[in-house]
């Protein structure tokens, strides 16, 4: 997994957060059983950032605290989009930290179990998941229940 993060907002990202993106990250594939080499991308903004990013590609004109764009979206038989180290482009993965801390307070538990949850949630909707229905919520959430619990960030 080559995971490219950025970081674009003022405040430095620590080591212990960088470390729970990945973690989740990794997990998410191993529970998914997605063994090819694949790139994803991260970026860290403010939620002045994702506002713009809402609203430019989903119409809503507020923050969130997570966006994510699949690129892993192709028709039966034909081939996946590769970048040139023939690693398979997952998608983008955009979270607003000024927002994870903000849930983190609200929720009772520490920013870098908000930042693995977010990185959790978002790898699933890069690997096909969604939660339109409340069918495909219960089946995504539960996947990302164990996911993290497998990567070490259990609900307290």
């Amino acid at each position: 997994m080559n995971l490219l993060i950025d970081n674009r907002t003022d405040e430095p990202l620590t080591a212990e957060l960088e470390d729970a993106i990945r973690r989740a990250a990794a997990e998410a594939l191993r529970y998914e059983e997605f063994d090819e080499d694949c790139e994803i991308s991260v970026s860290i903004v403010d939620n002045e950032e994702i506002r713009e990013i809402n609203r430019q590609f989903r119409s809503i004109d507020r923050a969130t605290d997570v966006l994510s764009f699949p690129m892993l979206t192709f028709a039966e038989g034909e081939e996946a989009e590769v970048n040139e180290n023939d690693e398979i482009v997952l998608g983008d993965i955009i979270i607003s930290l000024e927002r994870a801390k903000e849930q983190a307070e609200e929720y009772g538990h520490s920013l870098k179990r908000e930042i693995a949850f977010l990185t959790a949630h978002s790898m699933l909707h890069l690997l096909g998941y969604d939660h339109m229905e409340p069918e495909e919520e219960a089946e995504m959430f539960r996947r990302q229940k164990e996911i993290l619990l497998q990567a070490g960030f259990p609900r307290k």
